[in-house]
């Protein structure tokens, strides 16, 4: 049972929530201001604060900020969540730089402020053993689900570590690493080793959802809501209802869509497109990105109080480069897996083939291996690979084409010529707008106003 220290000068907030937090099973004090909370926490055995951020008619949270400073100085360790209006979000990003553990807003719900104090109650006793010696591969095997991650590198084994800690909370938790190394396995692992293995897993690839389809995908619609709406429709977080949605290139979402996002993390509820009626959300989020979200916060780019929402969490998956290690066992794993579709019988790979595999730098990462393993195996016919073999199959891979030349003068107008590259860039990038946009030198609203203006369909 947690003891939760309440800090709030109004009586009525902080006997509700006492309420509340016994019948969650868990303790409470109460205090009007911070010299009383001060007073009991020097008395010891509080778990967690639960504090506003005023205290008195001034509302510009600079008593809250001087309260959670003291107590992060004098007792580090212990989580703080932060109690603010909605339009003092900002308010509540200064307080999660200064180390509270998270924010919830006023008003809220019962069942989004127990799971606040509940999943910073589990995150807190998941650091708790963060001194002891990593684990080894097998002893987090014994515990966890992690099949299909394959590697024991050390850099590896921290986040399967951290996975295993913070699996079974709600924590929102952000992946980022380059393209290819993994994220979603790893988000897989999170889903499969929490208390919501049971429920689905919903993966949503932010970068394929244009603007004006988001809230119908993320939130879905009501029959009538435009005019193919011809009837009611699930969107992505009602799917995800008691399980987990995986948020992937969450750095694609665009700044009108980061707005509707934060809204339904925050309250967790939304509403259907075309309807008025509020429903709620029961999910754990995890996203994930290969891009760099604090410059595209310094660049205006992506909301902080966003970011500070989805990283209560922050895992790093390592480049394939950064643990050559873990190269052959993958190799291994890729190469009896493609034998095994390919129906090739029993296939090896050289001793020499292997250093030569752990030389290469990958900058596909573990899925530029698995599709050279494939490859190879069906460039050749014998039961062990070479070098040789690894390298022809290496030479293989696509490589930009050279420049066309222009078009002959007045043979076709600036928008043929426009539409023309779009189209040649969607094919060469398989589909992917970030890529298509960037090799354009477009924005990604510019490059969907350019699709419609074209009628082209990615």
């Amino acid at each position: 049972m947690a003891l939760v220290l309440i800090v709030d000068d109004d009586v009525s907030i902080t006997t509700s929530v006492a309420l509340l937090l016994k019948q969650a099973g868990h303790a409470s004090q109460a205090a009007a201001g911070p010299a009383e909370a001060l007073s009991l926490l020097e008395r010891g055995g509080v778990s967690l604060v639960l504090q506003d951020m005023n205290f008195s008619r001034q509302t510009s949270g600079a008593e809250g900020l001087a309260l959670l400073a003291d107590i992060k100085a004098r007792w580090p360790q212990l989580p703080v969540v932060l109690m603010t209006a909605w339009g003092s979000i900002g308010l509540a990003v200064q307080g999660m730089k200064a180390g509270a553990s998270d924010f919830v807003t006023k008003p809220w719900t019962n069942a989004q402020l127990l799971q606040s104090i509940e999943t910073a109650l589990g995150l807190q006793e998941a650091r708790g053993g963060r001194e002891r010696p990593l684990p080894t591969r097998d002893e987090l095997d014994t515990g966890y689900d992690f099949s299909g991650i394959i590697g024991s590198d050390p850099r590896l084994l921290k986040v399967l570590d951290v996975v295993a800690r913070v699996a079974p909370t709600d924590a929102s938790v952000l992946i980022t690493g380059e393209s290819g190394t993994g994220k979603e396995l790893i988000a897989e692992a999170l889903h499969r080793n929490s208390r919501r293995r049971e429920g689905p897993f919903v993966k949503v690839n932010l970068g394929g959802i244009s603007s004006t389809l988001f809230e119908s995908e993320m939130f879905g619609h009501v029959k009538g809501a435009f005019t193919d709406a011809r009837s009611d429709r699930k969107g992505r977080f009602e799917t995800a209802a008691v399980g987990t949605i995986f948020l992937d290139e969450i750095g694609e979402l665009e700044p009108g869509c980061q707005v509707k996002m934060l809204r339904v993390l925050q309250d967790r509820s939304y509403e259907p497109l075309g309807s008025s009626v509020t429903r709620s959300v029961d999910v754990r989020v995890v996203s994930a990105t290969n891009r760099d979200l604090p410059a595209l916060v310094a660049g205006g780019e992506f909301r902080e109080d966003l970011l500070y929402r989805l990283n209560l969490i922050a895992l790093h998956v390592p480049s394939l480069r950064e643990r050559p290690g873990d190269v052959p066992a993958l190799a291994h794993h890729f190469l009896a897996a493609a034998a095994q579709v390919y129906r090739r019988g029993s296939t090896t790979i050289s001793p020499k083939a292997l250093r030569w595999l752990q030389a290469q730098p990958w900058p596909g990462n573990v899925r530029q291996l698995k599709q050279l393993v494939e490859r190879t195996l069906l460039m050749t016919d014998h039961a062990t690979l070479e070098a040789e073999d690894f390298a022809r199959g290496a030479s293989m891979e696509a490589r930009e084409a050279p420049r066309d030349a222009l078009p002959a003068a007045g043979s076709m107008t600036i928008d043929e010529i426009e539409k023309g590259m779009i189209v040649k860039c969607l094919a060469h990038y398989e589909g992917n707008l970030s890529k298509v946009a960037e090799a354009l030198g477009l924005s990604r609203p510019a490059l969907y106003r350019r699709l419609e203006k074209h009628g082209i369909n990615p």
